[in-house]
């Protein structure tokens, strides 16, 4: 099948991208910058956001729209980085949809990317696709206005989810810098290390997209997390343990507001969310637990 997709340069992008063709797949990723890029005979690169660039006029008939674009909520937020982190999704997926309704003929399915923080911070709370109602933290307002955007696409009868990231665990991303303490021999717990980390491996947030787009039952929210959360110092000790380093010194939280600006409340509040849309369609995970993901990722 032809799949669209956006964000197919980043950290997750290339993994999604690498899987499709891999399964047979042809794939096109639009890009501002396809010059950079070289074609091969499963991938085309695509230009767009840009004046010059009209993707909708080289695309050919797609079965699926993929939409990971978006700036990284990891740095410094300051008032600026948290209005770009808006501003870039919501700009992205104005233009996913407009690219739809020039198609003649629509995708099957657009996956369009949110994120866990839809549901605000909880120490005792369980969410599921269930929970309608946004948290009203500035992560929950992100996600809720990028699936309002995206959900533009139901109304010209593509089926559409809206895939609420965990935290991805890879070899990119946020996953080495939270291992380098403990690589130095100064790891510990963040805070008070009750907060709730709900997690994913890379591979399991690619199988789940790829299941999102050919299982025709599921549309809405999809929690794309691992059905066993850990709370942070649960997860500090395992990081510890597998890296066979100390876990023995906690970072306290009047140390993260210099470092991290409004970033603080994302590493020090979390929630505890469980895939259930995706359990109960079937979906098997390739590591439903923390200890075997890490040893993976390390390995390699």
């Amino acid at each position: 099948m032809n799949v669209a997709i956006t964000g197919g340069t980043g950290f997750v992008g290339r993994y999604v991208t690498k899987q499709l063709v891999k399964k047979g797949h042809r794939v096109y990723v639009l890009t501002r910058n396809p010059e950079n890029y070289r074609n091969t005979d499963s991938i085309t690169y695509v230009g767009w956001l840009h004046e010059d660039y009209h993707p909708e006029s080289e695309l050919p008939a797609l079965e699926a729209v993929v939409n990971l674009a978006g700036d990284s909520i990891f740095g410094y937020w300051t008032e600026e980085k948290k209005q770009t982190i808006m501003n870039s999704r919501l700009h992205a997926t104005e233009e996913v949809i407009r690219i739809l309704r020039k198609m003649p003929n629509k995708p099957r399915v657009l996956v369009n990317g949110s994120a866990m923080g839809y549901y605000g911070t909880s120490t005792e709370q369980a969410f599921t696709e269930k929970t309608q109602e946004p948290g009203d933290d500035f992560l929950a307002k992100v996600a809720a206005n990028w699936e309002a955007a995206a959900a533009e696409a139901e109304t010209l009868g593509v089926r559409t989810v809206y895939a609420r990231f965990g935290l991805i665990l890879g070899r990119q991303g946020a996953l080495p810098l939270m291992a380098l303490p403990f690589k130095l021999m100064m790891g510990g717990k963040v805070g008070s290390g009750e907060q709730w980390v709900s997690w994913i491996h890379i591979d399991d947030v690619v199988e789940l997209i790829l299941f999102a787009i050919n299982t025709a039952e599921i549309s809405g929210p999809l929690n794309v997390t691992s059905p066993k959360p850990q709370r942070n110092k649960d997860f500090s000790k395992t990081v510890a343990k597998v890296l066979h380093k100390p876990y023995w010194l906690p970072v306290p939280e009047k140390l993260m507001k210099p470092v991290l600006g409004d970033m603080t409340e994302l590493v020090l509040k979390g929630q505890c969310v469980l895939p259930s849309v995706a359990q109960g369609h079937g979906y098997v995970f390739h590591y439903p637990r923390l200890e075997p993901a890490l040893r993976d990722i390390f390995a390699t």
